[in-house]
C-alpha cells in the first residue's frame, strides 16, 4: 500500500498510485465504491482492441431508492426555466429526513432561505426517488421487486416491512423500490459541462448496451499502462473533479476511444469523501477545473466564449477571480499537450458537444 503524507487532491493521489503500479492493465476505484468480482476481467477484454483508452464498469448508487410519483400539474415561475410542481419543506421516510437526498428527474436541488429554511421543487408528475436504509425491510410483494441488477453490496432486503414515506405531512404511497445508476459513461455538453449518462436514473435495459461514450468517471476506470504512457498523467493542478474528463479528452485528441461496458458493476456511495455539491468547495474545484479543461482542449471559441460568460457575472463561487491567472496557465500547457495530437480539437468537440445528454 502507498499512503501519502499529505492529501494532494484525488488527481495527484492517482498520478502516485500509478507510477508505482507495476503490470499492463491499471484500475481506479474510489474509496467510498465496491467492485464485482469481474471488473477487472470484463474490462481487459475491451482493452484488448488496442485503441480503446479507458472503460468504466455500471456503476449504480449504493442504496436501494423507492420511487414516488405525485399527481401534480406542471406550472412556471416567473424567470425560472424550471417546470415546477410542489414545493417540499420536509420529507422523512420511516421518521428519519431525506429531503436532501432526494434524487432524480422529478426533484430540483436543494434550496436555502434566511433562517435556515429549506425546500425542494418537485418537476410535475415526474418520478422521483427516495433513499432506503440498508436494514429496511421490505418484504416479497411489489415494493422488493426491484430492477434485476447484479447485487453487488446490494443492501440487505427482508421481510414485510411497509415504508412511512411523508411529504409535508401527508402519507404518500411508494409505486417500486429501484437501483439508480450513478454512472454509465460520461457526456459532454455544449458549454463544456460534463455528466454521468444515466445519473439518477433507474437501472434498465437502456444501459445494457456496450458502447463508445465521450469519457469515463474516475471513480471506477480501467486503462492500460501505455495508454498513461501515451497520453500522460492526470492534472494534478484540478485537486479534484474534472480530471478524469480532461484526461478522457485528451486520450480522444490523440485518437483513442473511451468504453462503458456494462457487463459488470460497480456499487458507489457518491459525495462521501467530498462533501457532495453543497460545498462551496466543491462547487468552485468544478467550475474552475471545467473552463481549464476546456482551454487545454476545447476549440479556442469555446473556451474564449465560457471564460468571458463566467468573467461577464456567471455566478458567485469566486472562479472569475482566479482566470487571470489560471486561464494563461492552461493555454500554455494546450500549446504543449498539441503536440501529441492526432485528431483536430474541432472533430472532437463536434462529434461529443451535445451527444447523450440525459
Amino acid at each position: 500500500m502507498l499512503r501519502l503524507a499529505e492529501n494532494h487532491g484525488f488527481a495527484s493521489g492517482v498520478n502516485a498510485g500509478v507510477a508505482s503500479a507495476r503490470g499492463d492493465v491499471i484500475a481506479l476505484l474510489n474509496d467510498d465504491a465496491v467492485a464485482g468480482p469481474s471488473w477487472l476481467g470484463t474490462a481487459e477484454r475491451v482493452l484488448a482492441a488496442g485503441d480503446v483508452a479507458a472503460v468504466a464498469p455500471r456503476i449504480l448508487l449504493a442504496r436501494r431508492y423507492a420511487e414516488v410519483v405525485l399527481d401534480d400539474e406542471e406550472h412556471w415561475a416567473a424567470g425560472d426555466k424550471r417546470p415546477l410542481g410542489r414545493r417540499l419543506t420536509s420529507a422523512a421516510l420511516d421518521g428519519s429526513d431525506v429531503l436532501g437526498d432526494l434524487a432524480g428527474p422529478g426533484i430540483h436541488q436543494l434550496e436555502e432561505g434566511p433562517g435556515g429554511q429549506r425546500w425542494r421543487w418537485t418537476a410535475g408528475s415526474r418520478p422521483f426517488y427516495v433513499p432506503i436504509a440498508e436494514e429496511a425491510d421490505l418484504g416479497n410483494g411489489p415494493l422488493a421487486a426491484g430492477i434485476g441488477a447484479p447485487d453487488v453490496g446490494r443492501p440487505r432486503i427482508g421481510r414485510s416491512h411497509e415504508l412511512g414515506l411523508v411529504l409535508d405531512g401527508e402519507p404518500i404511497a411508494i409505486r417500486r423500490v429501484v437501483d439508480l445508476v450513478n454512472s454509465a459513461g460520461s457526456y459532454l455538453r455544449k458549454d463544456g459541462y460534463a455528466g454521468d449518462c444515466g445519473a439518477d436514473l433507474p437501472d434498465d435495459d437502456r444501459w445494457n448496451v456496450l458502447r463508445e461514450c465521450f469519457a469515463v468517471t474516475g471513480a471506477a476506470l480501467v486503462t492500460t499502462a501505455s495508454a498513461l504512457a501515451s497520453v500522460g498523467p492526470f492534472e494534478r493542478s484540478y485537486f479534484a473533479y474534472y480530471e478524469d474528463t480532461e484526461w478522457c479528452w485528451r486520450a480522444r485528441l490523440q485518437g483513442y476511444r473511451i468504453m462503458y461496458d456494462p457487463a459488470s458493476t460497480v456499487r458507489h456511495v457518491r459525495g462521501q469523501t467530498s462533501g457532495g455539491l453543497l460545498s462551496a468547495r466543491t462547487r468552485f474545484l468544478l467550475e474552475r477545473n471545467r473552463l481549464l479543461t476546456l482551454a487545454r482542449c476545447a476549440p479556442l471559441r469555446v473556451a474564449a466564449r465560457e471564460a468571458k460568460r463566467k468573467w461577464s457575472g456567471g455566478g458567485d463561487d469566486g472562479v472569475a477571480r482566479v482566470l487571470p491567472r489560471a486561464m494563461p496557465v492552461a493555454l500554455a500547457q494546450r500549446a504543449r499537450l498539441r503536440r501529441r495530437w492526432l485528431v483536430p480539437c474541432r472533430d472532437v468537440y463536434d462529434r461529443w458537444a451535445g451527444v447523450d445528454i440525459p
